[in-house]
């Protein structure tokens, strides 16, 4: 989705802390502007003392919803009846949704079905029904970290991510078996909605992917109209 596409933030705040919500604002502006940010939750309560500070500093909108009913989250439902609201009054073009709550994988899904990309945010405990609904899905826990990792020339190999990178660079390669990165990356995402280089510890896929020794590098360099030459790394399975 291109950077200026307008999203609606929409945050359950008594599901999940306030502590990484500065954080969670900046991954969002990789994926657009946030025309809309509202937090849900009973804000009578001792639990939500944490957000009181940031809701005014980062403009965020505090919708109140009272627990009626012991057992059952009624900030849920506001959330539910609000992104539909903002779904049907085309206001937007994409929706992210901070919640660590599988109460929200019919919600994803539906405004997926209408045509517009759900991003959502949460804890790697998240139910995968949940994550596997929204277009991509960012564990908090990535977003805490406020130091880059250390470089590392060693191979680090992840046996989870084989198949997932030799399936998404046949599917991308071209007749010689080579395949940009950039179409790499997106296949991995449509199938993987939680990929992430930076759950394994790297900033750029680029990095993360010159570590796997059962893989092939080249720099490809290209020349646009103006003069400007562009290198793209393209990447291939070993061959035998």
């Amino acid at each position: 989705m291109a950077t200026n596409a307008k999203l609606a933030v929409l945050i359950d705040a008594d599901n999940d802390g306030a502590s990484v919500i500065q954080e969670l604002l900046a991954e969002v502006s990789r994926y657009g502007t946030a025309t809309i940010k509202r937090a849900y939750g009973n804000w009578t309560t001792p639990q939500l003392q944490g957000w009181k500070e940031v809701l005014n500093k980062l403009a965020i909108q505090p919708i109140q919803q009272f627990s009626y009913t012991t057992g059952k989250n009624a900030s849920d439902s506001a959330l539910i009846i609000d992104a539909m609201d903002v779904l049907h009054s085309k206001q937007v073009d994409g929706f992210c949704i901070f919640s660590s709550d599988s109460d929200f994988t019919r919600l994803a899904t539906r405004i997926r079905e209408s045509g517009l990309v759900v991003y959502g945010f949460g804890r790697r405990t998240t139910p995968e029904a949940f994550v596997a609904a929204c277009d991509k899905f960012v564990y908090t826990e990535i977003l805490k970290s406020s130091t880059a990792p250390e470089p590392d020339t060693k191979p680090q190999e992840f046996p989870q991510l084989k198949p997932m990178i030799l399936e998404a660079i046949e599917a991308s390669s071209r007749d010689d078996g080579w395949a940009p990165l950039g179409p790499v990356g997106s296949h991995i995402t449509k199938n993987n909605s939680a990929f992430d280089a930076r759950n394994y510890g790297f900033t750029k896929l680029s990095d993360l992917v010159r570590k796997q020794t059962y893989l092939e590098f080249k720099d490809v360099s290209t020349t646009r109209p103006d003069g400007i030459t562009n290198s793209h790394l393209h990447i291939r399975g070993k061959q035998k």
